[in-house]
């Protein structure tokens, strides 16, 4: 399993990196067999969003350290480095370029794309 890491650089710009997250068996919750889990890290608060078909934002930065999770429709997004990926329902995306030129996010497809939010310490 992986997610998708948007940062910037110590000159401002933005760019992607896959992380892996490492899943290990667990006896998580038992009498339920066990089943791969990350490690737990703490959140702040979470919550979901839904942008309309043709929905484009310009240049931006996020206004906060968080994952996204795509849940429904697909949303393309681009960095200040030129790279360009579009995300679709079970995508994972770490968003911490909260300083910089940021990304820009455009809804393509016809749905409507729906999300969670949650947001992390720091």
């Amino acid at each position: 399993m992986k997610y998708t890491k948007i940062f910037t650089d110590g000159e401002g710009e933005t760019h992607l990196e896959d992380v892996e997250i490492k899943l290990v068996f667990d006896q998580y919750a038992p009498p339920a067999p066990p089943f791969l889990v990350s490690d737990f890290r703490p959140a702040t608060h979470y919550g979901f969003s839904q942008f309309p078909s043709g929905w484009v934002g310009e240049w931006h930065p996020t206004p906060r350290r968080q994952f996204y999770f795509v849940l429904s429709g697909e949303v393309e997004c681009t960095v200040s480095d030129g790279q360009r990926r579009v995300f679709g329902p079970g995508s994972i995306v770490l968003l911490e370029d909260t300083t910089g030129k940021g990304h820009v996010t455009k809804v393509t497809g016809s749905k409507d794309v729906v999300a969670a939010m949650v947001v992390l310490d720091g």
